[in-house]
């Protein structure tokens, strides 16, 4: 029961709460709010978007975070992780962590494929959040200028495989993603994620409604589409997120155009976070343990 002396400090924690909503909602109406050339809004990302995602993070999926002290405190740097999932809830868990995790609250602006900003609605949110297409050119532009880079090279072969290949990485594409951290000179982190995997377990592919649909995957999991709405709820799987060892670049700025430097560097990143997977897999015994 709450004693009488709490109650002014309670009052108080509220007055300021409200006041704040409203001027949030006062600054988004009338427009006085910034976003940047990509069309990222730090304010709707801290006050509406991290909320949201904290609790998922946080509560659902009791997320541990390791090696946050290798995100760089005000420079740029590439992060390179893992996908999977089904769902792109990894990215989004990946952003919240190096916002909440690293020094100075970060924010990470993620590259998307082409087909996320084809998605009217989810389009504007991406940008939003931070989000922009993943070409080199962004991608270039954004290190430059001290910003945090996420990437996943395994696109939707890795968000999309089969349930029974979790934790196996696929093929990383052509390296463009390390082109863009030897031009620019900054360091590429490894990210590894798990737990992801099992939130929503891929046992089938509906080719023919995915052609209709314009994805490129219709899902079929052991909740989804045979619980309606029910079966987009991820299952409460326990997750882990690794920050590895930063990989020097700066040494390799005159070789960006070199197709075996940038092969090699692209299966070292490649090799180095599956070796971290598995040393999560092994922490992590029960997928969902508390």
């Amino acid at each position: 029961m709450t004693s009488p002396e709490n109650l002014p400090e309670q009052e108080d924690v509220w007055d300021r709460r409200v006041a704040s909503g409203l001027s949030f909602l006062r600054r988004r109406l009338s427009g006085a709010y910034e976003v940047d050339e990509f069309g990222f809004d730090a304010e709707l990302t801290e006050g509406v978007f991290h909320p949201m995602l904290r609790l998922l993070q946080r509560d659902w999926f009791r997320t541990e975070i390791l090696g946050a002290k290798h995100i760089p405190v005000d420079s740029g740097a590439l992060l390179v992780g893992n996908h999977s999932g089904t769902v792109a809830m990894d990215a989004l868990m990946l952003s919240i962590a190096c916002h909440d995790e690293s020094e100075g609250n970060r924010h990470l602006r993620l590259l998307g494929a082409d087909f996320v900003f084809k998605l009217p609605g989810l389009s504007e949110l991406a940008r939003k959040s931070g989000a922009t297409l993943a070409c080199t050119p962004d991608a270039e532009r954004l290190l430059s200028s001290g910003e945090l880079v996420g990437v996943f090279p395994e696109g939707f072969k890795g968000v999309g495989k089969p349930f029974r290949d979790r934790y196996k990485l696929q093929r990383f594409g052509r390296g463009g993603f390390v082109s863009a951290a030897l031009r620019t000179g900054v360091p590429i982190i490894p990210v590894a994620i798990v737990g992801a995997e099992e939130i929503y377990p891929l046992i089938g592919n509906i080719k023919p409604l995915a052609r209709v649909l314009g994805a490129p995957y219709f899902p079929v999991t052991p909740t989804f589409p045979w619980l309606g709405p029910l079966g987009l709820v991820p299952l409460p799987s326990k997750w882990l997120i690794e920050f590895g060892q930063p990989i020097p670049t700066e040494d390799l700025v005159d070789q960006a155009d070199d197709p075996m430097v940038v092969f090699n560097l692209a299966d070292q990143v490649r090799e180095t976070i599956q070796e971290m997977i598995h040393g999560l897999l092994e922490r992590r015994p029960d997928p969902f343990a508390q």
